[in-house]
């Protein structure tokens, strides 16, 4: 029995799109429709196809064809083996050299030619299952070599199960990654199981907390800096994108990156080239970019804090992580594997958790995600009088009842606790709290240093 195709057709045109329905019914495909971008890759996360057949020109851009070149990008970053087929009623030379050069197969002018199209449709299908049952193979390929080496996700919850695909769907592109969540929530775990799987695996990881960069030595940091361009500079340095050249560079908390900052990064992302501070010499450079943020990035650029324009060069794919709360079915999981790391770590290779112990660890919300559950099991570790790790030694109804009154504290603690809320206000946005604080955004990163509080 011959195996059926499956189509996304995208049109905004409701009488288009139940034309190109009817026609590829009656020769045996099976379709879905989409009428805007949105839609298209809404299909695209639901269902795996084995064409995207879809127009140029949606409603809030009649004739320039730039939404459907932009989308074309994306759906080539989401999957670099799926066929894309597409069309227009304002048809040039430039925009099917354009369409074809982002990563479609083909491109069809309407009105369309019934039998051309079916052919292309077949054709590019067939072409398209086997590029991907070829990179199934390295993939696979990839992960027996790598399997060792190659970071651990406890993932067994449906939402998790989401984040595991799409890692393994984007991972062998070079698409620019934006990675959203809580605090907590593993982000930089996902940046390095994204990096071991790609084509830049045997080429550097550099991971960088640029929101701790300050504005003076951001620059020096980025992108290094030649003997005498300043005071200090006593020797050439070797900037993170040089270090991570044809590799990847992890950029974390990109949400509190100032205006000047904002602008440097996407000078280079737009170019891919560089020059050190104090020289005139430009480099090119060829780097993954991977970012991170606990911020709600969409409402920083709406209020103005956030550049839209680095936004689209950071975030061709998004992985939003859900919090620990909307985890149920891991929480058991990555309490079993801290307790056992922590076991053989302190040694009490025979711990377990007793009955209540494990109905705590349920029930709590963990508003620090999967960070707060390490601390609290290295901590049930330490604190068990046995091999049993019991409810107490959790601590978890301490924090249930919430903190002690103000007026119970020492300096030090009212410290951190206003720290802790102002960061949880804001959502882990640094800039944010320390404003709301009074501080520098240096002050506070000493401060969260100094108290071991993480963001």
């Amino acid at each position: 029995m011959a195996e059926t195709t499956r189509v996304l057709i995208a049109d905004d045109q409701p009488d288009v799109l139940e034309a190109l329905r009817l026609l590829l019914k009656g020769e045996g495909f099976e379709t879905e429709t989409a009428t805007s971008p949105a839609g298209i890759l809404a299909a695209l996360e639901r269902w795996e196809y084995d064409a995207v057949l879809m127009d140029l020109n949606y409603a809030r851009d009649t004739t320039s064809g730039k939404e459907g070149l932009d989308l074309v990008t994306k759906i080539q970053a989401l999957d670099s083996t799926l066929p894309i087929v597409v069309m227009t009623a304002w048809g040039s030379v430039a925009g099917a050299v354009e369409a074809i050069r982002r990563g479609a197969r083909d491109y069809i002018e309407k009105p369309w030619d019934n039998s051309r199209l079916i052919a292309t449709l077949r054709t590019q299908s067939e072409l398209g299952r086997v590029m991907r049952e070829s990179q199934r193979l390295k993939q696979e390929n990839r992960l027996l070599r790598k399997k060792d080496d190659l970071p651990e996700m406890i993932a067994d919850s449906r939402a998790m199960q989401n984040v595991l695909r799409l890692i393994e769907r984007v991972a062998a592109s070079d698409a620019n990654v934006l990675i959203t969540g809580e605090h907590g929530t593993g982000k930089e775990v996902v940046a390095r199981r994204l990096h071991a799987l790609s084509n830049r695996a045997d080429k550097p990881l550099i991971a960088v907390n640029v929101g701790g960069l300050s504005e003076g030595v951001f620059e020096s940091e980025m992108f290094g800096h030649v003997k005498g361009a300043f005071t200090d500079a006593k020797t050439d340095r070797v900037g993170y994108f040089e270090l991570a050249d044809k590799g990847t560079l992890f950029l974390d908390e990109i949400g509190n990156l100032n205006a000047k900052q904002q602008a440097r990064l996407l000078r280079v992302l737009q170019t891919g080239e560089m020059q050190r501070v104090g020289s005139s010499k430009t480099r090119k450079v060829d780097v993954r970019i991977i970012s991170a943020t606990n911020a709600d990035i969409q409402q920083e650029v709406d209020e103005g804090r956030f550049r839209e324009d680095l936004l689209y060069r950071l975030n061709t794919v998004v992985i939003d992580l859900p919090p620990l709360r909307d985890r149920g079915e891991d929480i058991g999981l990555l309490a079993e594997h801290f307790l056992r790391r922590f076991a053989g770590k302190y040694g009490r290779r025979s711990a377990a958790f007793d009955g209540e112990a494990r109905r705590a660890l349920q029930e709590y919300r963990w508003p620090g995600n999967v960070r707060e559950l390490e601390h609290v099991l290295e901590r049930g570790i330490l604190m068990a009088p046995g091999d049993t790790v019991r409810a107490e030694d959790l601590g978890l109804a301490g924090r249930r009842a919430g903190a002690p009154a103000l007026d119970e504290m020492t300096l030090e603690e009212a410290e951190q606790l206003l720290i802790r809320k102002a960061l949880e206000r804001y959502q882990g946005n640094v800039s944010r709290a320390a404003d709301a604080l009074g501080l520098s955004r240096s002050a506070l990163y000493r401060r969260l240093q100094q108290y071991g509080i993480s963001t």
